[in-house]
């Protein structure tokens, strides 16, 4: 919530301040002087036009029964024939039109009418000052900010008041208009008084239709004639009521209405938070005794506070939605489940805010408050009557009866599926569960067996085992010959290992029957567990069981048989009250084996044993016993109702709950268990008329405080179905009402509903408007890209048959050297290029560059140092393969580059056959290709697709100075850019520089020549993995980087 607020803010102030300027750059230019009166009649007519779509037919179209005559809605819900409703409520193509016309309306409409407006009457008035200059901008600027602000928070009824305004002052009344602002304002006075009128006269006509009286008291007959003469006076009555804003409240419930005095809508907030009783404020003798707390409706007065809890995140967006219909500050409605009833009151609506407050009535209503529910709940759809007869109705419309009886009621139905998130409550009798002793035997089963499962799972169970004192204590349970004998407390109806015989409980009955899953419980522990017959696990097991039982049987007075004392025990223990007997002392020696143990298991067990009704045998395999314990600690809140934790899960939305309640009401005692699975509940919306609540609750109050009349069953609260009456007056604050919860008063923001988030993407914030703009930003960029790379492709495929006449001696000559076999007899280079070919699918184009380190690789035909080059030439060959496979994986216009700088660079002369060349001379050319190579993929990489010609032209500009020369060539590559591959090339020419001048000082010719060969091809092959070494993390490195940007 508090990041709602701050969010609101932050937008608040963003939008502000380009309001502002946008403002004054519109109202600074003479766009409105200069299109007047042709633009205000524009913008009055769209006004209208968009108001009547939006405010009038999409909510007639969205209600229960659209106009009054349509039996069903026209624009339906996802869920209005569901009959069980499992998911949020989806959002629909009428809901997303109506917020893009609210969002119209508000941002763009209504500010650029006001706008217009306030340019116009400035311009007139520094023309005609008719009350001073500066009383005349003032009056404009409080008449624009109030209008604008009514356009903001409460634009429903916007632009009926426009029409009127237009139509009177331009048409009716010409002569008395001062200018649009002051006209706009006064009538918008005016259309607020008549709204209230109307609902006023609305409420009067049905309360007092003769043929619809629910008299309450014989009061209420004589009061009816009597109000006959005085009709007239109060019509007149009704009209000063309205100019004062004052409730018309029906006396002592009567047909006689009286005027009261002056109520704010919007009122100030006093201490509504419902005082809830539970351990937590109460004392423990109280607690123990009186059992605090157990009265139905404060109970019961959480799933109120739940329900508020989930209005506070969804109501604001709701409304914006049209889930609703048509609302208005003080506004009141009723949301009525199968056991909730809520009335909500909507004390204040802003610009993205709702305040409202919610008032929860009783689960078990009175006979009045049931009647006006079934009112509620019941159709009309089946009414088929006209006055006397019955005639029936035509397809999807109402019959005449049920259109004239929806007319005369001061309440509508506006939504019948309704969707909240809420808890569904399933109670069962706790004594039809436990009537009979087998169905109490399988509880004490489970409690036993829950008993051990605590023991065995705690954390502290070797410290109790090692604990000398309480093994000193519990040495008579070691014992097989040890018999526990309590008649009062066991029993052989519900206890599994009692002994007739020996009128009691033994150490071997007990392991007979719960040896096998104390060990289950113990295999299940990490750490080792000693859990044989005699081991102290089973001992202080043993124990702990029979404390179990005589606690409850001590709870129940020792009078485990009977029924009722057996569910009075059980709920003392459900509760916590634990009557710890004498002998069972020892337990005090650490609580933790009464609050961490016993506890729950009592708990634990009602779980099991209402789940076992669904399943009976499947708890009797230990291990799916095990699994649905340990489920239920994890997921399962099981507790007291009077304990602050059921309140704190409850309001925490855990998925389910499960606790025992005991009831006293009007003379029954019962006890239920309840549970609670989270869910998705549906109500009906129904819009009450405001001025009937205002007027009943006026009239309560003047007759329960100053008249003082306290009957419980005065004719002023009995049921009348036209309006509402029980349900309305028992939602009155007390003593004048008796609601069961009354939630203070609560603000729902816009910001907190998802779906919303959809539709117009949340607050406005820098980082949201930067998002945006760099979403968009790489999506064009992406989109530019996929255009580029589809001309390049179109441009290589055209010049490829240009260039044909050059390449297919180039390609002759790889595949004759890929058909000769390397000196192990394997075809690695034929291989090699099936790769290629392979990859080649998408970007024919091949890199020139590693056509050339192929071709000048072929073996000579004859010669006699050729026995180092074939030695050296294998990783030669794969070396240039991997280059290879590195350039195709490029971009195409990455390729085309490279094609183009190959082609510059290699402007030197033919190279001759390879026999025909001296070692020097084919060093020398290997160099040139291989720096050509490197230079080439090192420009694509440095200038990217976009700045290929300018690229292109410093490269032929460095060969054309220096000439052909491969010293040309690595100059033009170093003053473009120092890269990698350069770097590596120049490296490569001096160390081989150096190794020629050293053969050549020191060794024969035939040696100087092979020794030059193999020096030559291992200073490539370094060269070569270099540069495609760093070819690769430079692709990587920019592949990365783009993948992050359209990220």
């Amino acid at each position: 919530m508090r990041e709602s607020v701050k969010e609101i803010l932050k937008s608040d102030l963003i939008v502000c301040t380009a309001a502002a300027v946008l403002s004054f750059a519109v109202s600074a230019s003479t766009v409105f002087l200069s299109l007047r009166p042709f633009l205000s009649i524009v913008l009055f007519a769209l006004a209208w036009t968009v108001g009547f779509v939006t405010h009038y037919v999409l909510p007639q179209l969205r209600k229960h029964h659209p106009w009054l005559w349509i039996s069903h809605p026209i624009l339906k819900s996802k869920e209005h024939q569901q009959r069980e409703v499992r998911d949020a409520a989806h959002l629909m193509w009428f809901e997303r039109l109506y917020v893009w016309l609210q969002c119209f309306e508000k941002y763009i409409l209504y500010p650029a009418i006001i706008l217009n407006a306030l340019t116009i009457d400035a311009f007139s008035i520094s023309k005609y000052k008719k009350l001073g200059t500066h009383c005349d901008i003032i009056l404009i600027t409080v008449a624009g900010m109030k209008l604008l602000r009514s356009s903001f928070c409460n634009p429903i009824n916007q632009f009926v008041t426009l029409s009127f305004t237009v139509i009177f002052f331009r048409f009716d009344y010409r002569d008395i208009s001062e200018n649009f602002l002051l006209d706009f304002f006064m009538m918008s006075i005016v259309f607020h008084k008549l709204w209230d009128l109307l609902q006023k006269l609305q409420f009067i006509m049905t309360y007092i239709a003769p043929w619809q009286i629910a008299w309450g008291s014989s009061f209420h007959v004589f009061a009816q004639l009597f109000a006959i003469p005085h009709s007239a006076m109060l019509f007149f009555q009704t009209l000063a009521t309205s100019v004062f804003s004052t409730p018309l409240s029906p006396f002592l419930g009567s047909v006689i209405f009286i005027a009261s005095y002056a109520r704010p809508i919007k009122f100030w907030e006093k201490n509504y938070n419902t005082k809830r009783s539970d351990h937590s404020n109460t004392r423990l003798a109280i607690q123990i005794e009186k059992d605090a707390g157990n009265d139905d409706n404060n109970l019961n007065s959480i799933f109120y506070e739940h329900l508020t809890r989930s209005l506070q995140e969804s109501l604001c967006g709701d409304l914006i939605l049209g889930r609703w219909g048509n609302y208005n500050t003080g506004d009141c409605f009723i949301l009525a489940s199968d056991y909730l009833n809520a009335f909500v009151h909507l004390i204040e609506i802003g610009n993205g805010l709702v305040t409202f407050q919610l008032r929860g009535l009783e689960f078990r209503g009175t006979y009045c408050q049931q009647r006006e529910v079934e009112a509620i709940t019941e159709g009309d759809e089946d009414n088929e009557g006209c006055c006397c007869c019955k005639p029936g109705h035509l397809p999807h419309l109402l019959s005449c009866n049920a259109a004239f009886n929806l007319r005369w009621l001061t309440w509508e139905i506006t939504r019948t599926q309704y969707i909240l998130e809420g808890y569904s409550i399933i109670d069962n009798n706790a004594a039809t569960m436990l009537q009979v002793f087998d169905l109490r035997r399988i509880l004490i089963r489970y409690y036993i067996k829950s008993i051990i499962y605590f023991t065995a799972s705690s954390p502290k169970i070797l410290d109790w085992i090692k604990d000398e004192s309480i093994q000193k204590i519990l040495q008579p349970y070691a014992k097989w010959h040890y018999i526990e004998r309590d008649l009062a407390m066991f029993n052989i109806n519900i206890d599994e290992d009692y002994v007739p015989c020996l009128q009691g409980i033994t150490r071997a009955s007990f392991c007979s029957v719960y040896l096998d899953w104390i060990q289950f419980c113990a295999r299940k522990r990490v750490e080792h567990l000693d859990s044989d017959e005699d081991s102290p696990l089973v001992t202080l097991s043993f124990a702990l069981c029979i404390l179990g039982r005589r606690a409850l049987g001590t709870a129940a007075h020792n009078m485990a048989i009977s029924l009722d004392s057996f569910l009075y025990g059980l709920h003392a223990l459900f509760k916590g009250d634990f009557r710890i007997a004498a002998k069972d002392e020892w337990v005090f020696a650490d609580m933790d084996l009464l609050h961490k143990v016993v506890a729950p298991a009592i708990r634990m067990s009602l779980k099991l044993h209402q789940d076992q009704f669904t399943c009976p045998d499947e708890y009797e395999d230990p291990a799916v016993l095990y699994e649905a314990i340990q489920s239920f600690e994890e997921k399962v809140v099981i507790c007291h109702e009077g304990d602050p934790a059921w309140r704190s899960a409850v309001l925490s939305n855990r998925e389910e709950l499960l606790t025992l309640r005991h009831v006293v009401d009007e003379g029954a005692d019962e006890y239920k268990v309840i549970m609670l699975h989270k869910s998705y509940l549906s109500f009906k919306v129904i819009k009450v008329n405001k001025e009937c609540v205002r007027g009943l609750w006026a009239g309560q109050q003047q007759e329960l405080i100053f008249l003082r009349n306290r009957n419980p069953e005065r004719g002023s609260i009995q049921n009348n179905k036209q309006v509402l009456r029980n349900l309305i007056n028992s939602s009155c604050d007390q003593p004048l009402g008796y609601p069961m919860y009354v939630s203070p008063l609560t603000t729902s923001y816009l910001g907190t509903h998802s779906q919303l988030r959809n539709i117009w993407g949340g607050p406005v914030s820098l980082d949201n408007i930067t998002k945006w703009f760099r979403s968009k930003w790489l999506r064009m960029r992406k989109d530019c890209h996929a255009a580029h790379h589809e001309r390049g492709n179109i441009e290589e495929v055209d010049s490829a048959g240009g260039s044909s006449s050059s390449s297919n001696s180039t390609g002759s000559s790889s595949q004759s050297s890929s058909a000769q076999p390397t000196r192990d007899g394997t075809p690695q280079l034929q291989a090699s290029s099936q790769e290629v070919h392979q990859h080649a699918g998408r970007r024919k184009p091949r890199s020139q560059s590693v056509q050339a380190h192929t071709a000048l690789s072929q073996r000579p035909p004859s010669s006699s140092h050729s026995g180092p080059i074939v030695e050296s030439r294998q990783p030669f060959i794969q070396t240039s393969t991997s280059a290879h496979e590195i350039a195709q994986r490029l971009s195409s216009s990455q390729l085309s580059f490279h094609n183009s700088a190959t082609s510059v660079f290699s402007q030197s002369p033919a190279v001759p056959v390879a026999g025909q060349l001296t070692v020097q001379e084919r060093a020398a050319a290997m160099l040139r290709s291989s720096l050509a190579s490197s230079t080439s993929s090192t420009l694509s990489l440095l200038f990217g697709k976009r700045s290929f010609s300018s690229a292109l032209v410093i490269s032929g500009l460095s060969a054309a100075e220096g000439g052909n020369t491969s010293d040309t060539q690595s100059s033009s590559s170093m003053n473009i850019a120092m890269g990698p591959s350069a770097r590596a090339g120049s490296q490569a020419t001096r160390q081989l520089t150096e190794t020629c001048e050293a053969t050549d000082a020191t060794e024969p010719r035939p040696q100087q020549e092979a020794g030059l060969a193999h020096a030559m091809f291992i200073s490539q092959n370094l060269e070569c993995r270099r540069a495609s070494q760093e070819d690769m993390a430079l692709e990587d490195t920019a592949s990365q980087q783009s993948l992050s940007e359209e990220q």
